[in-house]
């Protein structure tokens, strides 16, 4: 079974890019991969950091499940979190690892102006 962290509600989680250094080095592998930096609001942080922990010692993936913008169920690796405590409440930051986005390719095949029909 997965290990995972469930959003139950609220809105769809909204992920940032990724410029820091060290982060960076969380996709390094034969594969290339979005970053991305969520931020959700939580009652139990630490718990959900530690159970990241326990999951990554033992070399098991964890994953952040929840809704997309249009309802379908997603899910993302996990690959590093912590808790931080902010005047609103906790806050866990996940920095989870994204399938990149397929590439529109355009092509310019010149001017068609002197192409007859």
């Amino acid at each position: 079974m997965d290990q995972k962290i469930t959003i139950i509600e609220g809105p769809p989680p909204t992920f940032e890019a990724i410029d820091d250094g060290w982060a960076l080095g969380l996709n390094e592998g034969p594969s290339l991969y979005d970053l991305a930096l969520t931020r959700l609001r939580t009652f139990n942080g630490r718990e959900l950091v530690e159970r990241c922990y326990r999951a990554w010692h033992n070399r098991d993936p964890i994953y952040l499940h929840y809704r997309n913008q249009i309802g379908l169920e997603e899910k993302a690796p996990i690959m590093a979190a912590r808790a931080v405590d902010t005047n609103d409440g906790q806050v866990l930051l996940l920095w989870i690892r994204r399938e990149p986005d397929d590439i529109d390719i355009e092509l310019d095949l010149g001017d068609d102006s002197g192409i007859e029909d």
